[in-house]
């Protein structure tokens, strides 16, 4: 009886943390797959998305490991009242988007505020899941992460022809909606009594923290040299994903074809992270994370060559092995060798890594574009993503990953 009561436990918890998973990437397709198709429709040139872009990528690579030092501490800010705060602006921003329409500088700033706090809690959606479980709550996180990637799928291969015929005003009401579904859920997730207080944070935890960027490094080495080679890997990822309109439009495609390749790579996730748990008992979360970056390298060498679209399609098709892999690997990675004082911040640094990434990208992307082709924007991230492999794997096998104060 009392293992029927767990599984149903962990049924009710893993539902509604996949819930909130479903809802959060359903935007995150609109809000950042569509961000080129948005911008551009809105009078902006590449190099003005890709400075937009960048900016919010920069404010959010900063802002993430400092929330993050916030939340580790006793206090008010926890990880549900961050996430819901988070949800409120983007809905309150989306909203005021559809009564500004074509009005750029009101633009740049509110979508880049959109953008830049949706990347904020994503890490923290990671760390209330950890957080929950570690207080007995029955969460399935691949399982959930990876049906939020096939909400994202799903998303992504309705948009593109919505949006062809209907105009990207219906990108923000699909934000709208999803945000409000975001709210009720996350207003809702709160602990059953008897499983501690998720509004009062105590110091309870064992080990200590590292608020100290310095201290951090010293006692994660391989982690922290890692983070470079997410950097890398990240600058291709985000470079074929932010600009995959273009890229697109290159091989003969539309946004059509965009929902396509975007749908293709987002349910290729779905088998893997659901079953991370499974292949972290025969492969090392360490071990895995080289795996995707070599996965990520081959993903955008293959677009390199592309001419046609089913090329295309066999570049996203490696997302089953890059992001698909990396995502989970790199949460259970800090779960596993941080003191848990250190988790969220931990979780903070991949997700503010990644963010830079997408900095670099935006900014020398949109250039490239403006100035050259497509296939030296693809070279270029061929290159950066070939380092990235090359220092993680220097990380991961020539530094300690833990080190004792």
């Amino acid at each position: 009886m009392e293992k029927k009561n767990s599984k149903s436990n962990s049924l009710n918890w893993t539902i509604r943390y996949t819930l909130l998973n479903a809802s959060y990437f359903a935007a995150f397709c609109t809000v950042h797959a569509y961000a080129a198709v948005y911008l551009l429709s809105n009078g902006y040139n590449n190099t003005e998305v890709g400075i937009l872009l960048a900016v919010a990528n920069i404010v959010s690579a900063i802002l993430q490991p400092v929330i993050a030092g916030i939340i580790d501490k006793p206090g008010p800010l926890t990880n549900r009242r961050f996430i819901l705060a988070s949800v409120i602006v983007i809905l309150s921003g989306s909203a005021l988007l559809l009564v500004l329409p074509g009005v750029k500088a009101a633009i740049f700033i509110i979508y880049a505020l959109i953008y830049m706090i949706q990347f904020a809690y994503q890490p923290v959606m990671t760390a209330l899941c950890f957080e929950f479980q570690k207080a007995g709550c029955g969460i399935f996180y691949g399982l959930a992460r990876g049906l939020g990637s096939a909400s994202f799928a799903v998303t992504s291969m309705f948009i593109g022809r919505a949006v062809e015929k209907n105009g990207v005003t219906l990108l923000l009401w699909v934000n709208i909606i999803t945000m409000i579904i975001s709210a009720l859920i996350i207003f809702t997730f709160k602990k059953p009594k008897g499983l501690g207080n998720d509004e009062k944070k105590v110091v309870e935890s064992s080990g200590i923290a590292h608020n100290g960027f310095k201290d951090f490094i010293k006692t994660y080495p391989a982690f922290s040299l890692f983070l470079v080679g997410t950097i890398c890997f990240f600058f291709a990822h985000n470079m074929i994903n932010d600009f995959m309109i273009q890229i697109i439009r290159y091989l003969g495609g539309a946004e059509s074809e965009l929902g396509y390749a975007n749908f293709l790579q987002a349910i290729l996730e779905l088998p893997v992270m659901a079953l991370i748990g499974f292949v972290l008992k025969k492969i090392k979360a360490d071990k895995l994370l080289l795996i995707s970056g070599v996965a990520f390298f081959i993903k955008i060498l293959i677009l390199v060559f592309a001419k046609t679209m089913p090329v295309m399609y066999l570049s996203q098709s490696f997302q089953l092995f890059a992001y698909a892999v990396f995502i989970p690997a790199g949460a259970y990675y800090v779960s596993n060798t941080m003191e848990e004082l250190d988790q969220v911040k931990g979780q903070a640094f991949i997700t503010s890594a990644i963010t830079i990434g997408g900095v670099f990208s935006n900014l020398i992307s949109g250039v490239i574009l403006d100035h050259s082709n497509i296939t030296t924007m693809l070279l270029v991230g061929s290159v950066i993503c070939a380092l990235g492999v090359i220092v993680a794997f220097t990380a991961m096998t020539k530094l300690p990953h833990h080190v004792a104060s």
